[in-house]
């Protein structure tokens, strides 16, 4: 290395950054014992500040822009140094940039649930995590308490100790709010706006600025979301009844007499299952089980099937002569068709011995 290569390798011409990164918050310049020549081009771009420290003391800050270094542009560092009357040497001194932009898409989440009063259910506990933006506001108070001497501070150093600082002060701020669980995904934005100004302030002394607070997502505990869906069913089961009277009513304007009448049986007989099945879910007190559902036969005569009927049809047909012995029945679980007779002997009662011959 050449003599002037050395000496020119001693000064600081041109002092600035470029940062190609997105989570670096505060940068040190490598200075690695350089000196910064008297003249020096400091170059500060937009969303940045500069801070010089002096023998780890806090001196000048200076914003965007292009300065020369001279006693003017630092007062604080010439009164440090005792440059009275300007200086023309090189001097040292540490100089940081700070970027000023915000900082986007941070996570913020509760590890374990937080428990809370809610005016439906009394006490709750629900768990809620989110995304969080900040921007560093204070450059002086963000380097004594957060930076130090670190030369390459990034948002991952910071984020876990914010979420922290976020989800301590979460249980506070849904303490003091009274909307009701169930109406909390309807109010987000209002929610986040509203945790955003409770939490703000607590940011503000580390020296930086909490710009907004996006909830994602609150939720109950999963047996909580189990009985609440045990409840919509039963909120619905008075409703069923009606639907299922309306189905079978439909039906009748699209078959026979006698079967649409068996299907309206068969639909009032399933809804009333049905809708006491639901209403008699958790009520107290010891309750009998359902009666075991009728049988539903089908006849065959002529060539023709009908049905299905339950039994008290089938009495009726026998009454009327529509159903004879030997006519055929099937029901599910049959194999086949088989005669009334033998299918339902029950149907047709006892059939009367033959009468005796004349004289006997």
């Amino acid at each position: 290395m050449g003599f002037f290569d050395w000496l020119g390798g001693q000064f600081i011409d041109v002092i600035e950054w470029v940062d190609s990164s997105n989570d670096t918050m505060v940068w040190r310049f490598p200075r690695q014992g350089h000196e910064i020549k008297y003249g020096a081009k400091l170059i500060v771009r937009e969303s940045q500040k500069a801070v010089f420290v002096n023998e780890g003391e806090i001196a000048d800050i200076l914003g965007p822009g292009t300065y020369e270094l001279e006693t003017k542009n630092l007062p604080i560092l010439t009164d440090l140094q005792h440059w009275d009357h300007g200086f023309n040497s090189p001097f040292k001194a540490e100089v940081y940039f700070i970027s000023t932009k915000r900082f986007t898409d941070l996570k913020w989440g509760t590890q374990n649930p937080i428990m809370v009063r809610d005016p439906e259910f009394t006490m709750v506990r629900l768990r809620a995590f989110g995304t969080y933006e900040i921007r560093i506001e204070d450059p002086a108070k963000f380097l004594k308490e957060i930076v130090g001497t670190d030369g390459h501070f990034t948002t991952d150093e910071i984020d876990d100790q914010l979420d922290n600082l976020i989800v301590s002060k979460l249980a506070v701020v849904l303490g003091q709010d009274d909307t009701p669980a169930l109406d909390l995904a309807a109010n987000y934005e209002r929610f986040g706006e509203y945790i955003t100004q409770s939490i703000a302030p607590y940011f503000k002394e580390y020296g930086l600025e909490l710009t907004k607070i996006l909830v994602e997502n609150i939720s109950l505990p999963p047996e909580v979301e189990k009985a609440l869906d045990t409840r919509s069913s039963k909120a619905i089961a008075g409703d069923l009844d009606e639907h299922m009277k309306y189905q079978a009513a439909q039906s009748l304007e699209k078959g026979g007499a006698m079967s649409e009448a068996a299907g309206m049986g068969m639909g009032f007989a399933m809804a009333q299952q049905m809708a006491e099945s639901f209403r008699g879910h958790g009520t107290k007190g010891a309750t009998p089980p359902p009666p075991p559902p009728a049988a539903f036969w089908y006849v065959a005569k002529n060539g023709q099937s009908s049905g299905p009927f339950d039994e008290t049809t089938l009495r009726k047909m026998v009454a009327s002569g529509e159903l004879k012995p030997a006519d055929y029945l099937w029901k599910e679980g049959f194999s086949g068709w088989e005669p009334a007779k033998k299918a339902l002997p029950d149907l047709f009662g006892a059939t009367p011995p033959p009468p005796p011959p004349p004289g006997a």
